[in-house]
């Protein structure tokens, strides 16, 4: 893995600034012209900054919209329809979790991925209820939004890092088979 500036790297590869850079593709956009829509929902606009320029850097992304509440957020997203949905729990007014559930009903289609500073995996198991596609915590989201968003794209259900041990052991995995999966990922026997 190779760790490069912003400023010199090509843009279909960057992540974020002066972070592992990780190449991947988008599932089902080499050829296409038409960019996935992404809607950002985050009270704090410093944070929703950083995700405008974390998704700039690919050209297969394209922000449609921005909101900084639940209301505004549900607004948004019957009018826009965006593909996916980068959604804060702690909103002003109505919480992400909620919003998450009205947006179900308005753009089902719709890929809900949350970004939140929560690390509780009771509130984790919460959002991802509501039938979201992804749980991100801010501090991981430098390495982990993008694949996030990828595997929203391609159906499958994404868990930060820090979370994920705590979803091992809540799927009832015996630990020596917890253990096996640990030796596997680590590359050792």
């Amino acid at each position: 893995m190779r760790r490069e500036s912003i400023y010199n790297v090509d843009p279909q590869i960057v992540f974020a600034y002066n972070l592992a850079i990780v190449p991947f593709e988008f599932p089902g956009l080499r050829g296409r012209t038409v960019k996935t829509s992404v809607l950002l929902v985050d009270d704090y606009e410093p944070w929703r900054r950083f995700e405008r320029l974390t998704l700039l850097a690919r050209e297969d992304l394209q922000i449609v919209g921005e909101a900084s509440d639940g209301d505004e957020a549900i607004q948004k997203v019957e009018d826009l329809k965006p593909e996916v949905i980068l959604l804060d729990i702690s909103l002003p007014g109505l919480n992400g979790i909620d919003t998450a559930r009205k947006i179900a009903l308005v753009a089902p289609n719709s890929k809900i991925l949350f970004v939140s500073e929560y690390r509780s995996p009771d509130i984790a198991e919460e959002a991802l209820g509501t039938g979201a596609a992804g749980f991100v915590i801010k501090s991981d989201a430098a390495r982990e939004l993008l694949p996030a968003i990828k595997d929203a794209l391609e159906g499958k259900r994404f868990i930060s890092a820090s979370l994920a041990g705590h979803f091992l052991v809540a799927t009832g995995l015996a630990s020596q088979t917890i253990s096996w999966i640990v030796t596997l990922i680590a590359g050792t026997s």
